[in-house]
């Protein structure tokens, strides 16, 4: 099956708004997976630096070719990503989104994923879906549909450098 907007939706995705759209109070609490996908027309152009915070030191900015280079033509998926409890349990969805996007605004991450997203121009267009699961499938559920786009796409999205694995496989 295809991952796509239609897809995600028939299997439990909710959201689906506008990165500058996005309403932090709104989103869940609770654990989840979330995309981040391309709105019908998108046409990629790229910064030539990184709106996102430095990371440990690094920049996250890349060459526009090493993003061209990532970016896959037809896919309506950028991103796949996954918000767990933490430690204490207060973390999930909705503070993993607001670090997110607080990430592409310059603020210093917790975490690297995602960082060719904020190297794109009208970033904001960008649509965000999220769906809730308990933690204990969030990894299986990264995993799976890391491996369903690979497998339909042959690598991962496009702001995913790194494949999720579960853990003992």
């Amino acid at each position: 099956m295809p991952i796509n907007k239609q897809s995600l939706k028939q299997d439990g995705f909710t959201g689906f708004r506008q990165l500058t759209d996005l309403e932090i109070n709104r989103i869940p609490q609770k654990p989840g997976i979330f995309v981040v996908l391309q709105p019908e027309g998108f046409r990629p152009q790229f910064l030539a630096r990184s709106t996102a915070g430095i990371f440990k030191k690094k920049d996250p900015t890349l060459k526009v070719d090493a993003l061209t280079a990532e970016w896959i033509d037809g896919a309506e998926v950028l991103y796949v990503g996954k918000a767990g409890p933490g430690s204490k349990g207060n973390r999930g969805l909705r503070r993993q989104l607001q670090e997110f996007v607080d990430f592409g605004k310059g603020k210093p991450p917790g975490h690297w994923d995602g960082r060719l997203i904020w190297q794109l121009a009208a970033v904001g267009n960008l649509i965000i879906a999220w769906k809730e699961l308990p933690a204990e499938e969030l990894s299986a559920a990264e995993a799976g549909y890391h491996a369903a786009f690979a497998e339909e796409y042959g690598r991962l999205p496009f702001a995913n450098l790194v494949r999720a694995r579960v853990k003992g496989s």
